[in-house]
């Protein structure tokens, strides 16, 4: 398959060309990302939100521009958020134009808070039961167990591009369950 069919076909919603085009730029984007974020589980996240985005997005590319820049600016875009994101949490503020300190803003839970958190979980456990079961195991192996996609390709004895695919979907059914019962129980 070539390049502009794998992107003529995914226009389509074609899993298979949305796996060829991951399997044939995932080693550039996260080059790319490891390289400005010096760590590989951000580098890995990152990619990985960066084709998520690129494929639900991927009716606005157009193909006057090289894929690869396209989705190397996306990933790019996704960390310059990611770290202002991090830079707010301490934000700098001044006395006096000689006396500058870091205020550092206090993020624990209130009671409230907790609360909130476990109502939102239990929520969220029905959710995911509403998945297919390989997709449940997928999104409980990453985000329950904390394994890394190397352990889940391991655990499920498949290739990690399958396993990223299958959370990126996973993950987007998911939001899609949300959606719909967010809008049945507002």
């Amino acid at each position: 398959m070539e390049i502009k069919d794998a992107i003529k076909k995914a226009k389509q919603n074609d899993q298979i060309a949305f796996n060829f085009l991951l399997d044939n730029y995932w080693n550039d984007v996260y080059a790319f990302q490891l390289k400005r974020t010096q760590n590989e589980n951000d580098a890995e996240d990152v990619t990985i939100q960066a084709f998520s985005k690129a494929f639900d997005k991927i009716n606005t590319y157009d193909d006057k521009y090289n894929f690869k820049t396209w989705l190397i600016t996306i990933s790019k875009n996704i960390h310059i958020d990611l770290v202002r994101k991090q830079q707010k949490t301490i934000k700098n503020t001044s006395k006096d134009s000689d006396d500058n300190y870091f205020q550092i803003i206090d993020d624990s839970p209130t009671p409230e808070d907790k609360i909130i958190t476990e109502q939102n979980l239990a929520k969220l456990l029905k959710d995911i039961k509403k998945l297919k079961p390989h997709y449940q195991a997928v999104i409980n192996l990453r985000y329950f167990q904390e394994l890394s996609y190397k352990e889940i390709s391991t655990a499920l004895k498949e290739p990690i591009n399958n396993v990223k695919v299958k959370l990126l979907r996973a993950k987007k059914l998911l939001a899609e369950i949300i959606t719909k019962s967010d809008a049945y129980n507002p």
